[in-house]
Protein backbone atom coordinates (compact mmCIF):
# COMPACT_ATOMS: atom_id res chain seq x y z
CA UNK A 1 0.00 0.00 0.00
CA UNK A 2 2.86 2.02 0.51
CA UNK A 3 4.44 1.63 -2.08
CA UNK A 4 1.90 2.03 -4.11
CA UNK A 5 1.13 5.88 -2.39
CA UNK A 6 4.37 6.56 -3.02
CA UNK A 7 4.15 5.53 -7.16
CA UNK A 8 1.12 7.52 -7.50
CA UNK A 9 2.88 10.68 -5.64
CA UNK A 10 5.79 10.45 -7.75
CA UNK A 11 3.97 10.32 -10.37
CA UNK A 12 1.81 13.03 -9.22
CA UNK A 13 5.18 15.37 -8.53
CA UNK A 14 6.17 15.03 -12.46
CA UNK A 15 2.64 16.05 -13.79
CA UNK A 16 2.73 19.32 -11.26
CA UNK A 17 5.83 20.22 -12.70
CA UNK A 18 6.10 19.23 -16.21
CA UNK A 19 2.76 19.59 -17.16
CA UNK A 20 2.48 23.38 -17.31
CA UNK A 21 5.86 23.25 -19.86
CA UNK A 22 4.25 20.97 -21.86
CA UNK A 23 0.92 22.96 -22.36
CA UNK A 24 3.00 26.01 -22.67
CA UNK A 25 4.97 23.86 -25.54
CA UNK A 26 1.84 22.92 -27.13
CA UNK A 27 -0.01 26.40 -27.08
CA UNK A 28 3.27 28.07 -29.04
CA UNK A 29 1.54 25.89 -32.14
CA UNK A 30 -1.65 27.52 -31.41
CA UNK A 31 -3.10 29.94 -34.47
CA UNK A 32 -5.86 31.16 -32.20
CA UNK A 33 -4.17 34.86 -32.13
CA UNK A 34 -7.05 36.69 -29.68
CA UNK A 35 -7.05 33.42 -27.31
CA UNK A 36 -4.36 31.39 -26.33
CA UNK A 37 -6.29 29.02 -24.20
CA UNK A 38 -8.51 28.16 -27.71
CA UNK A 39 -7.17 25.77 -29.62
CA UNK A 40 -7.59 26.82 -33.22
CA UNK A 41 -4.88 24.63 -35.14
CA UNK A 42 -1.42 24.04 -35.84
CA UNK A 43 0.81 27.13 -36.79
CA UNK A 44 4.55 27.71 -37.13
CA UNK A 45 3.83 31.03 -37.60
CA UNK A 46 5.03 32.39 -34.33
CA UNK A 47 8.15 30.66 -34.84
CA UNK A 48 8.50 32.14 -38.05
CA UNK A 49 7.73 35.67 -37.09
CA UNK A 50 10.41 35.71 -33.92
CA UNK A 51 13.22 34.75 -36.51
CA UNK A 52 12.15 37.10 -39.46
CA UNK A 53 10.49 34.83 -42.18
CA UNK A 54 6.92 35.94 -43.57
CA UNK A 55 4.00 34.56 -41.64
CA UNK A 56 0.37 34.79 -42.46
CA UNK A 57 -0.56 37.11 -39.29
CA UNK A 58 -1.85 40.53 -39.98
CA UNK A 59 -0.16 43.20 -38.79
CA UNK A 60 -3.24 43.82 -36.43
CA UNK A 61 -2.20 40.88 -34.81
CA UNK A 62 1.19 40.77 -34.12
CA UNK A 63 2.08 40.93 -30.59
CA UNK A 64 5.57 41.21 -30.46
CA UNK A 65 6.87 44.77 -29.77
CA UNK A 66 9.68 44.21 -33.12
CA UNK A 67 12.23 42.04 -33.79
CA UNK A 68 14.44 44.55 -33.72
CA UNK A 69 13.52 44.94 -29.80
CA UNK A 70 13.64 41.01 -29.38
CA UNK A 71 17.21 40.30 -31.19
CA UNK A 72 18.32 43.23 -29.08
CA UNK A 73 16.95 42.20 -25.91
CA UNK A 74 18.74 38.58 -26.53
CA UNK A 75 22.26 40.58 -27.24
CA UNK A 76 21.98 42.03 -24.67
CA UNK A 77 21.23 39.05 -22.49
CA UNK A 78 23.49 36.75 -24.28
CA UNK A 79 26.36 39.69 -23.04
CA UNK A 80 25.57 40.13 -20.21
CA UNK A 81 25.75 35.89 -19.64
CA UNK A 82 29.01 35.14 -21.09
CA UNK A 83 30.39 38.35 -19.24
CA UNK A 84 29.06 37.50 -15.57
CA UNK A 85 29.72 33.46 -16.49
CA UNK A 86 33.49 34.11 -17.10
CA UNK A 87 33.65 37.04 -13.60
CA UNK A 88 31.92 34.70 -11.41
CA UNK A 89 33.85 31.46 -12.63
CA UNK A 90 36.71 32.99 -11.84
CA UNK A 91 36.62 34.71 -9.05
CA UNK A 92 34.48 32.16 -7.46
CA UNK A 93 36.64 29.02 -8.49
CA UNK A 94 39.68 31.39 -6.64
CA UNK A 95 37.52 31.57 -3.57
CA UNK A 96 36.67 27.91 -3.60
CA UNK A 97 40.21 27.15 -3.78
CA UNK A 98 41.41 29.52 -1.16
CA UNK A 99 38.61 28.62 1.28
CA UNK A 100 39.83 24.81 0.65
CA UNK A 101 43.59 25.04 0.88
CA UNK A 102 44.09 27.63 3.50
CA UNK A 103 43.20 28.34 7.11
CA UNK A 104 42.24 31.08 8.47
CA UNK A 105 40.39 32.78 11.16
CA UNK A 106 36.88 33.14 10.86
CA UNK A 107 36.72 30.47 7.83
CA UNK A 108 33.18 29.06 8.76
CA UNK A 109 31.78 32.84 8.88
CA UNK A 110 33.76 33.90 5.58
CA UNK A 111 32.10 30.56 3.85
CA UNK A 112 28.41 31.17 5.21
CA UNK A 113 28.83 35.12 3.96
CA UNK A 114 29.37 33.49 0.33
CA UNK A 115 26.13 31.53 0.57
CA UNK A 116 23.93 34.07 1.78
CA UNK A 117 23.55 36.04 -1.70
CA UNK A 118 21.89 32.16 -2.87
CA UNK A 119 19.64 31.81 -0.26
CA UNK A 120 18.44 36.34 0.21
CA UNK A 121 15.27 36.94 -1.64
CA UNK A 122 16.41 38.35 -5.50
CA UNK A 123 13.64 41.82 -4.25
CA UNK A 124 15.82 42.46 -1.30
CA UNK A 125 19.19 41.68 -3.06
CA UNK A 126 18.24 44.07 -5.63
CA UNK A 127 16.60 46.77 -4.24
CA UNK A 128 20.37 46.66 -2.18
CA UNK A 129 22.21 47.03 -5.57
CA UNK A 130 20.07 49.78 -6.78
CA UNK A 131 20.78 51.99 -3.62
CA UNK A 132 24.42 51.07 -3.63
CA UNK A 133 24.99 52.09 -7.26
CA UNK A 134 22.81 55.06 -6.94
CA UNK A 135 24.93 56.08 -3.44
CA UNK A 136 28.65 56.03 -5.18
CA UNK A 137 26.93 57.60 -8.38
CA UNK A 138 27.40 55.22 -11.01
CA UNK A 139 25.01 55.02 -13.49
CA UNK A 140 22.66 52.37 -13.88
CA UNK A 141 23.66 50.46 -17.66
CA UNK A 142 24.76 46.88 -18.51
CA UNK A 143 27.86 47.41 -16.24
CA UNK A 144 25.63 47.62 -13.53
CA UNK A 145 23.74 44.44 -14.83
CA UNK A 146 26.92 42.32 -14.90
CA UNK A 147 28.65 44.05 -11.71
CA UNK A 148 24.77 42.64 -9.80
CA UNK A 149 24.66 39.75 -10.79
CA UNK A 150 28.07 38.73 -10.36
CA UNK A 151 27.67 39.27 -6.79
CA UNK A 152 25.60 36.48 -6.45
CA UNK A 153 26.36 33.96 -9.58
CA UNK A 154 30.21 33.95 -7.86
CA UNK A 155 28.37 31.50 -4.48
CA UNK A 156 27.03 29.39 -6.95
CA UNK A 157 30.18 28.54 -8.57
CA UNK A 158 31.72 28.48 -5.68
CA UNK A 159 29.22 25.98 -4.00
CA UNK A 160 29.70 23.95 -7.45
CA UNK A 161 33.94 24.06 -7.32
CA UNK A 162 33.69 23.65 -3.29
CA UNK A 163 31.78 20.08 -3.96
CA UNK A 164 34.32 19.18 -6.68
CA UNK A 165 37.62 19.98 -4.67
CA UNK A 166 36.32 17.94 -1.31
CA UNK A 167 36.22 15.09 -3.46
CA UNK A 168 39.92 15.84 -5.16
CA UNK A 169 42.61 13.94 -3.89
CA UNK A 170 44.92 16.52 -2.73
CA UNK A 171 48.16 13.67 -2.39
CA UNK A 172 48.72 14.17 -6.24
CA UNK A 173 49.31 17.67 -5.80
CA UNK A 174 51.23 16.39 -3.20
CA UNK A 175 53.23 13.85 -5.76
CA UNK A 176 53.37 16.86 -8.42
CA UNK A 177 55.28 18.55 -5.84
CA UNK A 178 57.18 15.90 -4.98
CA UNK A 179 58.73 15.07 -8.46
CA UNK A 180 60.10 18.35 -9.08
CA UNK A 181 57.01 20.58 -10.27
CA UNK A 182 56.57 24.19 -9.37
CA UNK A 183 52.90 25.34 -8.18
CA UNK A 184 51.74 27.17 -11.06
CA UNK A 185 52.59 23.63 -12.98
CA UNK A 186 51.03 21.47 -10.47
CA UNK A 187 48.09 23.91 -10.63
CA UNK A 188 47.90 23.62 -14.48
CA UNK A 189 48.48 20.52 -14.83
CA UNK A 190 47.02 18.72 -12.08
CA UNK A 191 45.00 20.90 -10.10
CA UNK A 192 43.45 22.32 -13.11
CA UNK A 193 42.21 19.29 -14.88
CA UNK A 194 41.34 17.89 -11.89
CA UNK A 195 38.40 20.46 -11.13
CA UNK A 196 37.71 21.32 -14.22
CA UNK A 197 34.57 19.63 -14.37
CA UNK A 198 33.15 21.64 -10.98
CA UNK A 199 34.28 24.69 -13.35
CA UNK A 200 32.93 23.65 -16.09
CA UNK A 201 29.55 22.90 -14.21
CA UNK A 202 29.44 25.99 -12.30
CA UNK A 203 30.04 28.03 -15.24
CA UNK A 204 27.02 26.76 -17.25
CA UNK A 205 24.89 26.68 -13.96
CA UNK A 206 26.25 30.82 -13.77
CA UNK A 207 25.07 31.03 -17.34
CA UNK A 208 21.80 29.90 -17.73
CA UNK A 209 20.71 31.43 -13.69
CA UNK A 210 22.16 34.83 -15.87
CA UNK A 211 19.95 33.86 -19.11
CA UNK A 212 17.10 33.53 -16.55
CA UNK A 213 16.94 36.45 -14.22
CA UNK A 214 14.45 39.21 -14.12
CA UNK A 215 13.81 40.31 -10.78
CA UNK A 216 17.67 41.62 -9.39
CA UNK A 217 18.17 42.77 -12.98
CA UNK A 218 14.96 44.61 -13.46
CA UNK A 219 16.01 46.84 -10.66
CA UNK A 220 19.63 47.33 -11.70
CA UNK A 221 19.26 47.64 -15.39
CA UNK A 222 18.08 50.88 -15.97
CA UNK A 223 16.77 52.47 -19.49
CA UNK A 224 17.76 51.19 -22.72
CA UNK A 225 19.22 47.99 -21.48
CA UNK A 226 16.45 45.23 -21.96
CA UNK A 227 17.21 41.46 -21.09
CA UNK A 228 14.72 38.51 -22.51
CA UNK A 229 13.51 38.18 -19.11
CA UNK A 230 12.53 41.89 -19.00
CA UNK A 231 11.48 41.75 -22.67
CA UNK A 232 9.20 38.43 -22.15
CA UNK A 233 7.85 40.63 -19.27
CA UNK A 234 6.53 43.47 -20.50
CA UNK A 235 5.23 41.56 -23.65
CA UNK A 236 3.11 39.61 -20.39
CA UNK A 237 1.93 42.74 -19.25
CA UNK A 238 -0.38 43.02 -22.26
CA UNK A 239 -1.31 39.58 -22.23
CA UNK A 240 -0.59 35.77 -22.73
CA UNK A 241 0.25 35.52 -26.38
CA UNK A 242 1.20 32.47 -28.42
CA UNK A 243 4.35 34.33 -29.54
CA UNK A 244 5.55 34.44 -25.61
CA UNK A 245 4.81 31.02 -25.94
CA UNK A 246 7.13 30.23 -28.93
CA UNK A 247 10.46 33.02 -27.06
CA UNK A 248 9.55 30.41 -23.69
CA UNK A 249 9.98 27.34 -25.60
CA UNK A 250 13.31 28.43 -27.26
CA UNK A 251 14.73 29.45 -23.98
CA UNK A 252 13.98 26.42 -22.48
CA UNK A 253 15.14 24.47 -25.56
CA UNK A 254 18.62 26.76 -25.52
CA UNK A 255 19.04 25.72 -21.81
CA UNK A 256 18.55 22.12 -22.06
CA UNK A 257 20.94 22.54 -25.18
CA UNK A 258 23.71 23.78 -22.86
CA UNK A 259 22.82 21.50 -20.24
CA UNK A 260 23.20 18.72 -22.32
CA UNK A 261 26.54 20.01 -24.12
CA UNK A 262 27.98 20.28 -20.30
CA UNK A 263 26.73 16.83 -19.26
CA UNK A 264 28.59 15.27 -22.52
CA UNK A 265 31.81 17.29 -22.05
CA UNK A 266 31.92 15.90 -18.50
CA UNK A 267 31.35 12.23 -19.34
CA UNK A 268 34.44 12.44 -22.15
CA UNK A 269 36.57 14.01 -19.14
CA UNK A 270 35.58 11.65 -16.77
CA UNK A 271 36.62 8.76 -19.51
Amino acid sequence: MLRRLLTVYGLMFFVFVYAPIFLMVVYSFNANTLNMMIWSGFTLDWYRQIFGFETSITDSTTYVDSSAQLYAAIRTSLTVAFSTSILSTVFGTALALAVARYRFRLAGIYRTLLMVPMIMPDIVLGIALLIFFISIGMNLSIMTIIIGQSTFLISYVFVTVSARLAEFDTSVEEASADLGATPAQTFRKVTLPGIAPGILGGWLLAFIISMDDLVITYFIAGTGNTTLPIHIWGMLRRGIKPEINAIATLMLLFTLVIAGVGLYLRSRRQK
